[in-house]
């Protein structure tokens, strides 16, 4: 087995209840998830993409060969360039002003979890900071790839375009490398401490849905 498979797998309980049973996943799956909550999510979403930046420059920084930091260079300008200016598009429609992404106040959920990622960064080397963005990178990837293929959203709903925005190939790709990366590092790493690492983003990652869903 793999040893993104086995990380996972270690920590399967939790994975489905972030990710697959969560009730904010099947309010966006059946179409139910209220407005207001959704809200609350995306302006909390954006605070945690600013301080996701900071941690894949601090990923760059640790790189130690060219294809790495290629790696997280690339995912650091589709990230800042690209996905903010895409989520701020997508609030706009929506009818989600800049003032209320850039003013609204950083929930305890969100900070926590961006402090831990951060703190990881700074702490541990490159093999461990991957560990401990895999388990968002790849919930997300595997959130888009069920639910654009099994949901009963409208075609014009926040919900279908939420799905499609990470139903699609490039968020697929770079989910594919990032696994393909801790695979390799396998052999490499204390799988203890990468297992904690993997299973504290995870709950933090639990408590990122719930603090939307609970819009608090």
């Amino acid at each position: 087995m793999s040893f993104s498979n086995i990380l996972k797998n270690n920590n399967i309980s939790l994975w489905n209840k972030a990710h697959v049973n969560h009730p904010f996943i099947i309010g966006l799956q059946d179409g139910s998830l209220e407005f207001e909550k959704f809200k609350y999510y995306m302006i909390q979403d954006y605070k945690f993409l600013i301080e996701y930046c900071r941690v894949i420059s601090i990923a760059i920084s640790k790189s130690f060969d060219q294809e790495i930091m290629s790696f997280w260079s690339k995912l650091l300008d589709e990230t800042l360039n690209s996905e903010m200016a895409l989520h701020e598009s997508f609030c706009l429609d929506f009818g989600i002003s800049k003032n209320e992404l850039f003013d609204s106040e950083t929930t305890i959920a969100t900070k926590s979890y961006c402090n831990y990622l951060l703190s990881t960064a700074y702490k541990f080397d490159i093999e461990y900071i991957s560990c401990s963005l895999l388990p968002c990178q790849w919930g997300y990837d595997e959130i888009g790839r069920r639910l654009g293929k099994d949901n009963q959203t409208t075609s014009n709903s926040f919900h279908a375009r939420w799905i499609n925005a990470y139903n699609v190939n490039e968020y697929q790709e770079t989910t594919n490398w990032l696994i393909n990366y801790v695979d390799s590092i396998g052999q490499k790493v204390d799988n203890k401490r990468a297992n904690e690492i993997f299973q504290e983003s995870l709950e933090f990652e639990f408590l990122f849905w719930e603090s939307s869903w609970n819009s608090q």
